[in-house]
């Protein structure tokens, strides 16, 4: 952890009171780091072992910037400030979503510290929020690479339903089709996209498993090193064809055979030489694997999550609602969902959610567009 920040009561006077503008700011920044050290406690007691007192460690040095904050305002401290309803909010979503979007949220806000520029603010106490931003990273490293396959699917499943959807619910209503038919064919749509979505990822993720599973070593090879001509060392190939050039190749292999001559006990062979022989590789597939996900459970994210986004835009025909109507409010609910998505997807990757949200919409929109515009020259053409 960085050094403590120094006292206010150790540094030289103000020559001036502080302005309005600074007893504002400095009330935020308390609320905030109240929040974050309440955050950091509130995570330490769901988890155990060292990641619980990285999070007591954390919350306590949000604890001593909280105090200087605190110096700093004297009885202007009081009341307590709330925090801004910006960061209300995201804790709220927090609760919600889990310890993952939470400890996303924390590495966002650590990150974009703005004590870097804030003369108030003591030089360790920036460094501390940099280096926090990164005790986060690692702290939510285990917990993205579980989640990476399937928040794929939802990813992937939600965008396009929501977007392939309204655009063939855009394209057909332009035409002048009845709502009834739209919706019918908006439903079509659904289904059809929601099992082919379903079957792809499924077909994907078995495929990308497989591809693993083929580089993985025999789990019975490293018996048949017993049986090796060590002169022939025919052990530093497989070294080799793992991208060890022929010294380290050699010295490896060298390195095996010299503890199979060491008298060990009866079964302490597959030990020492499984270490060796396969050492890293089966578990750098297993991490993949487990980045990747199941393929049954990716195919059912994606088939859900597909449906959900593309029963948005058929919201306004199933209310009733007909022509340039309905399509305004299709658009309206599912560019509302895009940010939210978009947002999301920003959140738990640790940076800024408007850009991406703002990406998702004009995506979403555009395809809609160009399938509206085709849609009024088919009518117009009598199609």
């Amino acid at each position: 952890m960085s050094e403590v920040a120094t006292p206010v009561s150790e540094r030289p006077a103000a020559s001036t009171p502080p302005t309005p503008a600074q007893i504002r700011r400095w009330r935020r920044y308390l609320a905030e780091e109240r929040m974050e050290a309440q955050t950091y406690r509130a995570l330490a007691d769901r988890r155990s072992g060292e990641d619980r007192e990285v999070l007591l460690a954390l919350a306590d040095a949000e604890g001593r910037h909280e105090a200087h904050w605190r110096e700093l305002l004297g009885d202007r401290a009081n009341p307590v400030p709330r925090p801004p309803i910006r960061s209300r909010i995201t804790a709220s979503l927090a609760r919600v979503f889990g310890t993952v979007f939470v400890l996303a949220m924390a590495q966002r806000s650590e990150q974009r510290t703005a004590y870097d520029d804030d003369h108030d603010a003591t030089p360790q106490m920036a460094a501390d929020e940099h280096i926090h931003g990164e005790v986060v990273r690692g702290l939510t490293a285990r917990s993205r690479m579980s989640l990476a396959g399937t928040f794929r699917a939802v990813v992937f499943g939600a965008n396009d339903g929501l977007v392939s959807n309204l655009a063939l619910v855009m394209g057909v209503a332009a035409t002048g089709m009845e709502s009834r038919l739209v919706l019918a064919t908006g439903v079509s749509g659904l289904l059809a996209g929601a099992l082919s979505m379903g079957a792809g990822e499924w077909v994907s993720v078995s495929s990308q498993k497989e591809l693993l599973d083929a580089s993985i070593p025999d789990p019975e090879a490293h018996r048949s090193v017993l049986q090796l001509d060590m002169n022939a060392n025919e052990l530093a190939l497989v070294f080799r064809a793992r991208g060890e050039d022929e010294g380290e190749a050699d010295a490896h292999a060298g390195e095996v055979f010299a503890r199979e001559r060491t008298p060990r006990g009866p079964h302490s062979d597959s030990i020492a030489v499984r270490t060796f022989f396969g050492a890293g590789t089966s578990g750098a597939s297993s991490g993949a694997s487990e980045e990747i996900g199941t393929p049954w459970r990716a195919a059912i994210s994606s088939f859900c999550f597909f449906s959900v986004g593309a029963v948005m835009p058929l919201i306004p025909f199933v209310c009733g609602l007909t022509g340039l109507t309905a399509v305004i409010v299709a658009a309206v609910i599912v560019g509302v969902a895009l940010l939210f998505t978009g947002g999301t997807v920003g959140i738990l990757s640790g940076q800024s959610p408007v850009p991406r949200g703002l990406r998702q919409l004009a995506i979403g929109y555009g395809a809609a567009a160009i399938t509206y515009v085709l849609g009024l020259a088919f009518g117009a053409a009598g199609v």
